[in-house]
């Protein structure tokens, strides 16, 4: 049984400030932990050229309900979905484990347009049509890739890869002059739809450079790229080192700011010490008063009391109490010195 499927959900809820990037909400299950295991695949899905099929079986498809219910081993459902896949990203990857995930026993072949297609119905790509076939490979959910998938589907090429549902999500999708390529795919009972995630796209990703296009740029040239490579202008490069040196001087401003205040942090820790210290030494010193000159001192005799106080005993000794807060002062100053050093 596969652990995904056998996993139980915790229905707790998580509470979020606001939905992530991957569009959960603050309803959604979190699974409980699952032994470790080794079952990935080790190897990049096959292409569909690669393939040696055997055609003596007929091809018969499957129901909706037959598929639901789950077929048998050597007979999985064969689930289509397409795409071009560019800046391969989580919402692509999570678009593939639904359709992965459609029904109990599913085989998923996974179509990748060429740049030619899509250069003439969608637009200019960041990757070139290697990259993109390379990257949908790399999908674990994944068993088969189609180079140079069709842009509209036709009766055709659906049985010559013998497949039984057409994964994507429900919204129209207009393009090649039509208002939806998936429109007789629907029509016909053979379209199986997934949901788009939220917050994720090839086209917000490419926004996010455009918008942030000053910061990558410097990213890049100080990671070694010239600025021809960058297609950068003399006058901006320029403008760009100068802006570094200038995000340089504002960091070891920074580090100073930070380094004084671990020093004021330091000194207010050591004038607490201090004070401290003084305190206990005139706890001692008041203790040593009322020791000579209190009530039981007086009880041994004002004589005695009178005569070691003309004989400087007592000064002595307060003088040495005093030489002792000195003694210690330096020595607090001295800290004081070193954490500044």
């Amino acid at each position: 049984m596969d652990a995904q499927s056998s996993a139980k959900v915790n229905t707790r809820k998580r509470r979020k400030e606001a939905p992530g990037p991957n569009g959960a909400t603050e309803e959604d299950g979190i699974p409980l932990k699952m032994p470790r295991c080794a079952i990935g695949l080790r190897q990049p899905a096959p292409f569909s050229d690669e393939i040696e099929e055997d055609f003596s079986k007929p091809y018969v498809r499957v129901t909706m309900e037959e598929a639901s219910r789950g077929t048998p081993c050597e007979r999985p459902v064969r689930v289509y979905a397409d795409g071009i896949f560019d800046l391969f990203h989580s919402g692509h990857a999570r678009a593939l484990m639904q359709a992965k995930n459609l029904f109990p026993n599913t085989y998923l072949i996974v179509g990748v347009c060429s740049d030619e297609l899509t250069h003439n119905f969608k637009g200019f790509t960041v990757m070139n049509e290697n990259e993109r076939y390379d990257a949908v490979q790399h999908c674990r959910y994944v068993d088969e890739v189609v180079r140079n998938a069709p842009w509209t589907l036709t009766p055709e090429f659906l049985a010559e890869h013998r497949i039984d549902f057409v994964a994507h999500d429900d919204i129209p999708y207009s393009s090649a002059g039509s208002d939806d390529v998936y429109k007789h795919i629907k029509e016909a009972g053979m379209f199986a739809p997934t949901q788009r995630t939220e917050g994720i796209s090839t086209s917000d990703i490419i926004t996010r450079i455009v918008r942030d296009y000053d910061v990558y740029a410097r990213r890049n040239l100080q990671r070694g790229y010239t600025a021809k490579e960058l297609n950068v202008s003399f006058i901006n490069e320029k403008k760009y080192h100068l802006q570094e040196r200038v995000d340089k001087v504002k960091k070891k401003v920074k580090d100073v700011e930070e380094k004084s205040k671990e020093f004021v942090q330091k000194v207010e820790e050591k004038s607490i010490d201090l004070i401290q210290k003084w305190e206990e030494k005139s706890r001692e010193f008041i203790g040593s008063f009322l020791e000579m000159f209190g009530p039981e001192g007086a009880l041994k005799g004002k004589r005695d009391i009178r005569h070691r106080h003309l004989r400087g005993e007592g000064r002595v000794t307060m003088e040495a109490e005093i030489g002792m807060m000195q003694l210690q002062t330096k020595e607090c100053q001295g800290l004081l010195e070193t954490t500044r050093s």
